[in-house]
């Protein structure tokens, strides 16, 4: 009898997919779009990444070694212990979600954005994320196997505070937004014998004139009484100012990818192009080495150098085999 019970307890279990089925009805596509689509979707995300070795191969091998990339403990400028155990708590890329859409002209619409919010002020905490690079070498194939070290002990930390990526059906571009930091990098080409320390990225500030209409961003916030520049007015929506200090505070890039035509004589067809639309970002290097043994830190300091201002416009790349 109890042999019958399971026999007939596996059979219920095996036909109830069947049975499931029998009822399914085919959906119209309004009824679809009842059902999936409504708000998107949002993928919550932390990670470390780590990469023994990346090769590009020609004839000859291009390679980058040991490449970490997490948040800002990965690097030792970067690492915060918390908890006073002598490690690292800030290894992972965290606090990060990703919401993507298809809006109703059928654009893929994906926002990179934060889940941890400053309690005081309500905005959106920027994401921290850190990179190592061992080293990037030229390596040769042939019967020689000569190899050049172009850099080595690649460090860089720094803060994502806005990423915006949109698939335009109109034009089949796809379209980048980012704002970002380097709070600290530091690298080594060893085949110059150069060390490069203490380099940060940051934004132009708000002595750049973003708009091009003639006037500054703090000439345009001293007429307007502190609330508004560089189009941004926050006197009647406050969410604009949160804007405003992405633009200002952080390097700012937009560019747009595309499959196109090669540029001016050209006649090559059918190539990746990227269009740089603008860059926006002041860049600082606090120490320039040379000579001695720079990875020991023996070399000899010829001083810093500041870019203030730096914009790059109406810039286009196209790239193709050859």
């Amino acid at each position: 009898m109890k042999g019958l019970k399971k026999i007939a307890l596996a059979t219920a279990v095996a036909a109830a997919p069947f049975a499931a089925q029998a009822e399914l009805k085919a959906m119209n596509d309004s009824a679809m779009g009842n059902v999936t689509g409504q708000a998107g979707v949002t993928i919550e995300l932390e990670t470390k990444v780590s990469i023994g070795q990346f090769k590009y191969t020609d004839e000859g091998s291009f390679a980058v070694n040991d490449i970490v990339l997490g948040g800002a403990g990965v690097t030792t400028d970067g690492a915060v212990d918390t908890d006073g155990d002598g490690t690292a708590d800030n290894t992972l890329l965290d606090q990060l979600k990703i919401d993507i859409d298809v809006a109703a002209d059928g654009d893929a619409v994906i926002h990179v954005g934060s889940l941890e919010v400053d309690p005081t002020t309500g905005a959106p905490v920027p994401i921290d994320w850190g990179m190592t690079a061992g080293s990037m070498e030229l390596i040769g194939n042939d019967a020689t196997g000569d190899t050049t070290t172009l850099i080595s002990n690649m460090s860089m930390h720094g803060d994502l505070a806005a990423l915006d990526m949109r698939v335009d059906t109109a034009t089949d571009h796809l379209n980048m937004v980012v704002a970002f930091d380097i709070d600290d990098m530091d690298f080594d080409v060893d085949f110059l014998g150069i060390g490069i320390r203490d380099m940060v990225v940051s934004g132009a500030g708000t002595n750049f004139d973003y708009d091009g209409n003639g006037q500054t961003a703090d000439e345009e916030l001293a007429a307007s009484g502190g609330t508004a520049a560089e189009g941004y007015d926050w006197s009647t929506d406050p969410t604009q100012q949160l804007a405003f200090g992405k633009l200002t505070n952080y390097a700012n890039v937009n560019l747009d990818v595309y499959k196109g035509a090669g540029l001016g004589a050209s006649t090559a067809t059918n190539v990746l192009r990227v269009d740089v639309n603008n860059v926006y970002m002041d860049v600082n290097i606090g120490d320039i080495q040379i000579g001695g043994d720079i990875a020991a830190g023996t070399g000899q300091s010829i001083g810093s150098v500041a870019l203030d201002n730096l914009a790059i416009t109406d810039t286009k790349l196209a790239i193709y085999g050859h």
